[in-house]
């Protein structure tokens, strides 16, 4: 279970830092945010995943397919992040 946390957080980590190098423009977000995002990416990546290939897509926790989904899924919640604070930022 604490394993699973931490691989969690790290994939997480990673795949929030990696987004925001792939995402143009400068993201003003901690370290926790990132994570955060990379977590949010995760379970994006991981949804679209199942949506696109089933149910048998794999069962393991380090894949190459875990990783690319998690990254894809980071940069479209990081798009979805700067599209929705621009908006509240043009309202203020």
């Amino acid at each position: 279970m604490l394993g699973t946390i931490v691989g969690l957080v790290i994939i997480g980590l990673i795949a929030g830092f990696i987004a925001r190098a792939v995402v143009p423009g400068k993201q003003h977000m901690g370290v926790g945010a990132t994570i955060l995002l990379g977590i949010v990416g995760s379970f994006i990546g991981g949804f679209l995943g199942k949506l696109l290939f089933g149910a048998d897509a794999g069962n393991g926790f380090v894949q190459p397919s875990s990783w690319i989904g998690s990254i894809i899924g980071a940069i479209i919640a990081l798009l979805i992040w700067i599209s929705v604070s621009k908006r509240s930022a043009v309202r203020r």
